[in-house]
């Protein structure tokens, strides 16, 4: 996952005391909260620092990635550092999204949330970068359709469906091995069709779910010194094994947005590819995540503004190639010119996560709304 206010920031987990008796009105009145209750509520909900260092890391290497792409087709090694990137990436900003959902169970002000935070930026987006195109690439007949994600938007409209379907991951016995016997299916299953792009939201949903059956000792594990020596080596070894890959693979298989017969193999490959590249993300998540720093730093207060740089420099990217720039500047495909777009992939994604421009988008990355719910919406209970 990148952090999306209203969406991703969630109430902290149930506690012990919800399942005591309610007290009775009399009670109600003459009980007083003691003040470490509160002390604890307070606390439960502050911000983490690890979690959003690790978010604003993950966009910065979405950023990067997306500006290689269109310069790396004549470089091996950046085609490398491409492949090792994109193998867990996206896993690592699904999983943390997947984290952060577990004490979603549908009630009025969550599903308010994930309206405000979710949908309507996923609505106004698909929206923005469909009239972008129609204006910078003279393309009147490029449609305008909610049910085909746009670009980026595939995320917004993926985290929409994995978050509506938690309380059922939360309840079965074994989530994590359906999640994955779910995604092997629809490599094998060609017809899914573009709706919601249904394919690559079956096929990363393993990462979300194995998110909801993380806790919290989990990170503090991943964070051992031992975990983060390991690490080094792990990444040394991916490094290398990408840079024999790249040349024999079809990059395809990491955007999980096609199926094996679609992509011209055996229909069993794809229940191969899914289980091996589910444990290679994994594996790099977790080195990842050993070299995100604990402490707050200053980019922490970054990661609270992710949605921001997600969704906006994809903008960039795009003006870039509508307008020909990758064509007109050859010399970007150079290892100079890579290490130049690397620096303002970098710079430019940083500059869109912070707090300027988070407030000034925010009308739509985290509107209020308050005219569209009804006033007791808080208090409706689940229906029995």
């Amino acid at each position: 996952m990148f952090h999306a206010p209203h969406g991703y920031q969630r109430a902290p987990l149930p506690t012990g005391r919800e399942s005591e008796p309610v007290p009775t009105t009399q009670q109600a009145r003459t009980q007083v909260p003691d003040a470490p209750a509160e002390k604890a509520a307070e606390k439960s909900t502050r911000r983490d620092a690890y979690f959003d260092n690790a978010k604003y890391l993950a966009i910065v290497l979405v950023a990067m990635a997306h500006a290689w792409e269109p310069v790396m087709d004549g470089s091996r090694a950046s085609r490398a550092l491409y492949l090792l990137v994109y193998t867990f990436h996206m896993p690592a900003f699904i999983l943390i999204s997947g984290y952060f959902s577990r004490s979603y169970t549908g009630r009025p002000d969550q599903v308010r949330r994930l309206m405000t935070g979710i949908a309507v930026p996923y609505v106004v987006f698909e929206v923005v970068y469909s009239l972008f195109r129609r204006w910078a690439q003279h393309a009147p007949d490029q449609p305008i359709s909610l049910l085909d994600p746009f670009y980026l938007t595939w995320f917004l409209a993926a985290l929409f469906i994995w978050r509506l379907t938690t309380p059922l991951w939360r309840v079965i016995r074994w989530p994590l091995p359906v999640a994955l016997a779910i995604a092997s299916l629809a490599t094998m299953t060609p017809n899914i069709g573009a709706d919601l792009n249904l394919q690559r939201v079956l096929q990363f949903l393993p990462f979300f779910v194995l998110g909801l059956c993380l806790k919290p000792e989990h990170f503090q594990l991943v964070r051992r010194r031992e975990v983060r020596l390991l690490a080094l080596p792990l990444f040394a070894g991916a490094g290398i094994f990408a840079y024999w890959a790249s040349p024999r693979m079809n990059f395809t298989w990491l955007y999980r947005s096609s199926s094996a017969q679609e992509l011209g193999v055996p229909w069993w490959t794809g229940i191969v590819m899914t289980l091996a590249f589910f444990g290679c993300a994994v594996l790099l998540t977790a080195g990842f995540l050993a070299w995100v720093p604990r402490r707050s730093t200053w980019f922490t207060v970054l990661g609270a503004g992710t949605i921001c740089g997600y969704l906006l420099h994809g903008l960039l990217i795009k003006a870039a190639d509508y307008g020909h720039v990758f064509e007109t500047y050859t010399w970007l495909s150079d290892p100079g010119g890579e290490i130049l777009l690397t620096f303002v992939a970098a710079t430019v994604v940083t500059l869109l996560c912070t707090p300027p421009v988070r407030r000034a988008v925010r009308w739509v990355t985290e509107p209020e709304m308050a005219w569209a719910f009804r006033r007791d919406a808080a208090k409706l209970g689940p229906q029995r």
